[in-house]
């Protein structure tokens, strides 16, 4: 269905062309503004590189998913850099707020606001938290930097089967014997591949663009807006605690039912756990990395008094690994140092699931290789 254009709009920002284009009307000139701020204050730091920025204030972000499935590789149309795993368009449309850029071209980027994300986030009506968000995602360009070159030269492959190697594979941890009674149909079994697949690949293989993102956000002068980002962000995963109850009594009747054991279960909910907070790691460890040590304390210890004692044991310890492994990220690892490094970030996944009884099995190879 074709999208009704509300508002357009061309401006000058620091010897930078501004086209906004969107398809809401209420809320968009404030967002605007910011917009220019954030324009502004790059171009003053000296590190801007771009003549153009189109800005879409967009409903949803429908149109952008459209155009990206097609693609076989989409590696020039985004920030991610790389073909998208399965599923990743679809996740596109949570995101508040995405930067497409072309890597061999860096004149200009698109800038998509998905107002509905926006506002189930509750970002939409609070300016500092939009700042922070336009902010980290027109860090990304800046950002760009051997590691994060390297994630892209990598591929994940990902099991939950074992895979009988009559070989030893450095690159496939292989654990202890799953537990007796982790069973669960079929399509059930698919999703969690799903799940665990996107989660393995945003923990390792896209962390260092949200790590060096972040930094360089921080770098530039947006580290007070970030800061009130993840006070928000931690402050609703406090809040989130109450829906995992839910899910974790709508487990026991499935297992009550028969539809799932009890060791399936309690496999399920720490996936939940692990999908739903250990991302924060990727927030708090670029105020360590830049030297405010205060402001990521504040973090933690808002996580380490509202979240963490809800949660699996398993999480947290995971947590504190992939912390230690994200502030001892270089930013000049060539491909085989970053597998050493990404093989790590899964090996904290892989042990955390065998203790559960989940068996799971990775390998990291370079793209587009067999």
């Amino acid at each position: 269905m074709a999208r009704t254009i509300k508002h357009f709009s061309l401006h000058r920002i620091a010897r930078t062309e501004l086209r906004v284009v969107a398809d809401v009307e209420a809320g968009a000139l404030p967002l605007i503004e910011v917009e220019e701020a954030v324009i502004r204050g790059y171009a003053q730091g000296g590190l801007w590189p771009h003549r153009w920025v189109t800005l879409f204030i967009l409903r949803d972000l429908q149109p952008l998913i459209r155009q990206l499935r097609p693609v076989a590789d989409p590696s020039s149309l985004s920030s991610s850099g790389r073909s998208l795993p399965t599923g990743a368009a679809a996740a596109l449309d949570d995101r508040p707020v995405v930067n497409v850029y072309d890597l061999a071209d860096p004149a200009g980027c698109h800038v998509f606001v998905n107002r509905q994300a926006m506002e189930k986030e509750g970002y939409w009506d609070d300016p500092l938290a939009i700042r922070a968000l336009l902010a980290h995602e027109h860090a990304h360009p800046l950002a760009e930097n051997e590691t994060i070159n390297s994630s892209r030269c990598l591929q994940l492959d990902l099991s939950l089967e074992d895979p009988q190697q009559d070989a030893y594979d450095p690159s496939t941890v292989v654990l202890k014997e799953p537990l007796d009674g982790l069973r669960w149909p079929g399509d059930r079994h698919e999703k969690v591949h799903r799940l665990l697949t996107l989660l393995a690949d945003k923990l390792c293989l896209y962390a260092p663009r949200e790590v060096f993102a972040n930094e360089m956000t921080i770098r530039c002068g947006f580290g007070k807006a970030l800061l009130h980002l993840d006070r928000h962000n931690v402050a609703s995963a406090s809040r989130s605690v109450a829906g995992r109850e839910e899910l974790s009594q709508q487990l026991a009747g499935e297992v009550t039912q028969g539809n799932l054991t009890s060791t399936a279960a309690d496999v399920l909910l720490l996936i939940g756990d692990l999908k739903g907070y250990l991302d924060l790691a990727l927030e708090v460890v670029s105020f360590y990395r830049t030297g405010w040590e205060s402001e990521a304390r504040e973090l933690e210890s808002a996580l380490e008094t509202a979240v963490f004692p809800y949660l699996e044991p398993q999480v947290i310890r995971a947590y504190a690994a992939l912390r230690e492994l994200y502030s001892a990220l270089r930013a000049n690892l060539r491909p085989s140092d970053f597998r050493a490094w990404g093989e790590g970030v899964l090996s904290v996944l892989t042990e955390v699931l065998a203790e559960k009884g989940l068996r799971m099995h990775f390998r990291l190879r370079m793209a587009n290789a067999g």
